[in-house]
């Protein structure tokens, strides 16, 4: 089921609220365009027959592009459309399965830190993700980032 949520401002996030994102099946397309984009044409992401000889059977994504497609579920849940002024970083993210191509993948977000700053226009807000296949298997979790505007900074 597909979720559409409003953007949020720093003030509407508070700990423990859960989003979940729209699914998105990954195609030949994505490999190709991270390939093209990033520069990496590893063999294990871009020759068929070399990935069917290797332990995982068949091409998978790159991992930068897991965290991409993840990132993109935050901003494509509408949560922080014109609310986030940055994406900050991770303090941690693993990935510890394989995207193929075919997998459909969605992600639950977790509000898990909102933190006051200096700042008068905007605070920190800490969200936990967790990536999973149509089969519920986790392929990436992490933590990320995101400097939010405030309310009244509009």
């Amino acid at each position: 089921m597909a979720y559409s949520y409003e953007p949020h401002y720093f003030e509407d996030f508070e700990e423990g609220k859960e989003f979940e994102s729209v699914g998105r099946t990954v195609t030949e397309a994505d490999f190709m365009m991270h390939s093209a984009l990033s520069g990496d044409w590893t063999e294990l992401h871009t020759n068929k027959e070399y990935a069917e000889d290797t332990q995982f059977g068949q091409r998978i994504a790159h991992g930068p592009m897991t965290f991409v497609q993840s990132t993109g579920f935050v901003y494509r849940s509408g949560i922080v459309e014109r609310t986030a002024i940055a994406f900050l970083g991770m303090n941690y993210m693993d990935l510890p399965n394989p995207v193929f191509i075919g997998d459909t993948l969605s992600q639950t977000m977790v509000v898990t830190g909102q933190k006051e700053l200096s700042r008068e226009d905007a605070g920190l807000v800490t969200l936990d993700v967790e990536m999973t296949k149509q089969d519920g298997t986790v392929v990436l979790e992490g933590d990320m980032k995101f400097l939010i505007k405030r309310k009244d900074a509009e």
